[in-house]
């Protein structure tokens, strides 16, 4: 051990010696998860060359730590939990936490009352911080979570403008993409199926519909846009109602996979022949794009770098609470099948 310098080093020099954040610093000294080994040696090494002796009481205080992180999903419809977009997500997530020693908790906020018994329990310091997916532009919970100064990470966002850490896909890039071929293919009365037009999600991948559609110098009218809800019954629901609307329809894209394939079904039961009469792209790359029939044309979401992204910043925000929020957008990629 290195020659202690007069008076009790800091939490901060400590910190400053081993080139890492104060929280990170306090993690170590409590043996919390999330600290990856170099780093951990690194603290130790600081530890011991400073002399430092931590605060006992301190130390008590902050130990208490749940080693559990909550993921929400606010849904109010609990038969949307089945599609595959909520079982991915759970998964990558899952596989993203499992080297840190961290419970996943999975909580189902569908109702204001299920909202506040949350954040109840998540205040009671049972939880270290939370995981939400799902969101809808005019839902309350990331900003009470903030104000809790509980470590919080969104799947998606609420709007452009905002103010909570999250991970999103380039929903609008993607969309853009997807009727971008459909264009080139020779496709001119191209439709879309959207997700809940409350959600920033539908309104990005309706945008990117429509910047692709104006580039080619095509004006949609809304009568080619039927809202749907990212299940396979809003799909078969929207594409029955868009045939009957217009029967020249040669182009479709679907909010998700699990709705182009409730387009297929539709299309089918209307003698329509895909991709000859009607091109359909999806959106996701599920497994369940394979297994279509035709097999689907879609936009692939990276989902396993989306849980790692999430996790990712959650433990940074975790560890050093003072930091800034962050906003992480990731690539989509057109993966095209033969539905189009």
């Amino acid at each position: 051990m290195g020659k202690r310098r007069p008076g009790s080093p800091t939490l901060e020099e400590v910190a400053a010696h081993a080139g890492v954040g104060r929280g990170t610093v306090s993690r170590v000294v409590n043996n919390a998860a999330g600290v990856k080994e170099s780093t951990r040696r690194a603290v130790q090494q600081a530890i011991a060359e400073l002399g430092y002796v931590p605060n006992l009481a301190a130390r008590s205080l902050a130990g208490r730590r749940a080693d559990a992180v909550a993921l929400v999903m606010t849904e109010p419809d609990w038969r949307k939990f089945a599609e595959p977009f909520f079982s991915e997500i759970v998964r990558s997530l899952g596989d993203a936490l499992s080297d840190t020693g961290m419970q996943l908790l999975l909580t189902l906020v569908r109702s204001d009352t299920d909202r506040e018994r949350f954040l109840e329990y998540a205040r009671g310091g049972r939880v270290d911080g939370v995981l939400v997916m799902s969101v809808h532009a005019d839902d309350p919970l990331p900003d009470r979570l903030a104000e809790a100064r509980l470590p919080t990470v969104l799947l998606g966002r609420r709007s452009a403008d905002e103010h909570v850490s999250y991970v999103d896909a380039d929903n609008v890039g993607g969309a853009r993409s997807a009727v971008a071929h459909l264009l080139d293919k020779g496709r001119r009365t191209i439709a879309t199926i959207t997700g809940p037009l409350d959600m920033y999600v539908t309104r990005c991948r309706l945008r990117g519909y429509h910047e692709a559609l104006a580039h080619a110098g095509l004006d949609a009218p809304p009568s080619w846009v039927a809202e749907g809800d990212f299940t396979a019954e809003s799909g078969r629901r929207a594409m029955a109602r868009l045939i009957e609307r217009h029967p020249e329809i040669d182009g479709v894209l679907a909010a998700s996979d699990t709705t182009a394939a409730g387009a297929l079904e539709a299309l089918r039961a209307a003698g329509r022949r895909v991709p000859e009469d009607v091109a359909v792209i999806g959106f996701d790359d599920f497994p369940l794009a394979e297994r279509t029939e035709p097999r689907l044309t879609t936009v692939r979401q990276p989902l396993e770098e989306i849980g790692r992204a999430m996790v990712r910043l959650l433990l940074e925000e975790m560890e050093e609470s003072s930091v800034a929020w962050r906003h992480v957008i990731l690539r989509t990629e057109l993966v095209v099948r033969e539905s189009a």
